[in-house]
């Protein structure tokens, strides 16, 4: 017997493709801030926390944590937490992008080559953390996820998975060590070009825009409360095929002229 189509269960959640995988990586590589949900220690409660967000190399989110914080103790009973990013904007907030990370929290120890990444790359996208991320009781922290939901508006919904999410690093050895000078020669030299991939690639304002990280899908640029992501058209794994993809881009930005 055929089932009715009628009968057959029903699901919002769409197939997902290359643009789904990008605007999930864009709301993650851009958030400076999210909500963490944790389990309450003892209790088992939801506990929900307002966290600075910014994400490493592979585009994991990392957050910023005091251990005299409730979430603090929750994560350090229950690694299993939920973080959700959402993209702001004008109008009715539901219907502007989000992704919900389900995900486990794992530390980064201290006086290792990952803290010293991963704290240059938190105080690029939060600055006046500057102030208190050398306190000996702060942690950084990655929010590891395994799986997450994307909503990318109304009837945009999307589950994906850990490596949908993820940036290989795999072949990129070089361009992993090099990523720190490779940003600030940018800052320091190609102010120009970071202005022309915003306002004329990306349509943001004209400002003073900043590197405030790179990795071989693209980098994140900054100005002031605003950022923007730029995706390479292919992807760079060391210093020629940055160089080669950077003057393509902007080649590709003052021909809009």
């Amino acid at each position: 017997m055929v089932e009715d189509e009628r009968d057959a269960p029903k699901t919002v959640i769409r197939e997902t493709d290359g643009d789904a995988i990008r605007l999930a990586k864009s709301l993650i590589r851009l958030a400076r801030a999210g909500s963490l949900a944790t389990a309450e220690a003892g209790s088992g409660h939801p506990f929900a926390s307002l966290v600075s967000v910014a994400a490493d190399l592979d585009g994991t989110p990392v957050i910023l944590v005091s251990r005299l914080s409730g979430h603090a103790a929750n994560l350090a009973a229950e690694p299993r937490c939920s973080l959700l990013l959402a993209q702001p904007g004008k109008g009715d907030p539901l219907a502007h992008p989000r992704i919900t990370l389900l995900a486990q929290a794992r530390p980064v120890a201290r006086d290792t080559a990952d803290h010293a990444r991963v704290r240059r790359r938190f105080l690029a996208r939060n600055p006046k953390a500057q102030l208190y991320i050398d306190f000996p009781d702060f942690d950084l922290i990655r929010i590891e996820p395994e799986r997450a939901s994307l909503n990318g508006g109304f009837a945009r919904a999307y589950a994906l998975t850990a490596a949908d999410l993820a940036t290989d690093l795999s072949s990129a050895a070089e361009l992993t060590a090099l990523e720190e000078s490779a940003v600030a020669h940018m800052n320091q030299d190609h102010a120009d070009a970071l202005r022309l991939y915003a306002t004329r690639l990306l349509g943001g304002a004209d400002a003073p825009w900043r590197c405030a990280g790179l990795d071989p899908d693209g980098l994140d640029l900054v100005a002031g409360d605003g950022a923007l992501r730029l995706f390479f058209p292919e992807p760079a794994t060391d210093g020629v095929s940055l160089r080669k993809v950077l003057k393509k881009l902007a080649d590709e930005a003052r021909a809009q002229a």
